[in-house]
């Protein structure tokens, strides 16, 4: 039997190779910036190599669905691990993240929050894995508007 999380192979730690300079999409079609496989922060290993040396991008479930150009705004170039504070059991996403921050080097973190009260859960749980993990990382919240729009 697997050791995977969820005993799910769809839960394996994988990287999604992206080509440095993508030739220009003539269809049209904005193309996945998404550079590893799982996103969910549940099932995201703490040791998974794709977060050695990586901008850590948190965001949260609702975002990507409200603002229209998430992978090319936010996803680009960052390794990305998504939660929501309200449906979620959080009590592990704190030690988590800090694991994540500490371990790998992290570069930068990134949380994108809905304009919703419950949603600031994750900038508090980003706040306090940077000052756990005892590492002096640049952290930017960005909020977005249940509109679409960029608030912050």
């Amino acid at each position: 039997m697997s050791n995977l999380a969820c005993g799910c192979p769809g839960s394996m730690a994988r990287t999604i190779e992206k080509p440095e300079q993508q030739t220009p999409n003539v269809t049209g079609r904005i193309e996945s910036e998404l550079r590893q496989w799982p996103t969910q922060l549940h099932l995201v290993p703490p040791t998974a190599p794709y977060l050695q040396n990586a901008h850590l991008l948190i965001a949260a479930d609702c975002a990507p669905f409200a603002y229209a150009e998430f992978h090319r705004d936010f996803i680009k170039g960052k390794v990305l691990v998504n939660a929501c504070p309200k449906l979620d059991d959080t009590s592990p996403y704190v030690d988590k993240l800090a694991a994540m921050i500490a371990n790998n080097d992290i570069q930068s973190v990134t949380v994108t929050i809905m304009e919703v009260p419950c949603c600031g859960g994750l900038k508090m749980f980003a706040q306090q894995a940077i000052a756990q993990s005892g590492k002096d990382v640049p952290l930017e919240i960005v909020v977005i508007g249940v509109d679409g729009q960029r608030r912050s």
